[in-house]
């Protein structure tokens, strides 16, 4: 089974006879008596069967996850070469890293120093360096705090994430910079909502 939870949906643990509520769209029978819920408000998730997931096109040409050992500096260095596009869309593309969204590549870019806007084959070998390791540790943290909860995002065991808390430029749009005070800049990148300190990051 291949489940993408898409920007909103949760998976719930509970007793087979609790009452579905608005957007229960699948129940699992689980061999404990109790059912694994899908809910999905927006309906951009998905559920799917294949006999070979590793195979399935969805997954196939996905690029290495970034908590896993083969992310890291010389990675980013080998696929930034000759690449002209911004910095902050190229680790968003699924095809070269997985599972940096909007909100963690603004928020490992200000962890690096870096502007979101810079060509990818314009950083040295020791920012790709410090990208990857602020691209783990944002992640490391949300993970830690339970995700970053906008809206009606509840993670599996029912609470919101609490990341949003420490976000140091996401949504911060002319606050003051939680580093030096300039305020927080914004503007729109690949239709996507970029935040960024212009005076922390070069």
């Amino acid at each position: 089974m291949i489940l993408h939870l898409g920007m909103s949906g949760s998976l719930r643990v509970l007793p087979a006879a609790t009452p579905r509520i608005a957007h229960d769209h699948v129940d699992i029978e689980l061999d404990s008596g109790q059912t694994l819920r899908f809910n999905d408000p927006r309906r951009f998730g998905s559920l799917l069967f294949s006999t070979d997931p590793a195979s399935h096109p969805l997954l196939r040409g996905l690029a290495p996850e970034p908590l896993e050992k083969e992310f890291d500096g010389a990675y980013l260095w080998k696929i930034t070469r000759r690449r002209a596009v911004a910095i902050k869309l190229l680790i968003m593309n699924s095809r070269l890293v997985v599972g940096v969204g909007n909100i963690y590549a603004s928020e490992a870019l200000f962890r690096a120093r870096i502007r979101p806007r810079r060509q990818a084959r314009s950083l040295t070998r020791l920012e790709c360096a410090r990208l990857a390791r602020a691209i783990k540790a944002t992640l490391a943290m949300a993970v830690k705090v339970g995700g970053t909860t906008l809206r009606d995002y509840v993670g599996a065991d029912g609470n919101p994430g609490y990341f949003r808390q420490k976000l140091y430029v996401y949504e911060r749009d002319g606050k003051p910079c939680r580093v030096c005070g300039k305020p927080v800049r914004h503007f729109t990148q690949g239709q996507r909502s970029t935040y960024w300190c212009s005076y922390c990051q070069k």
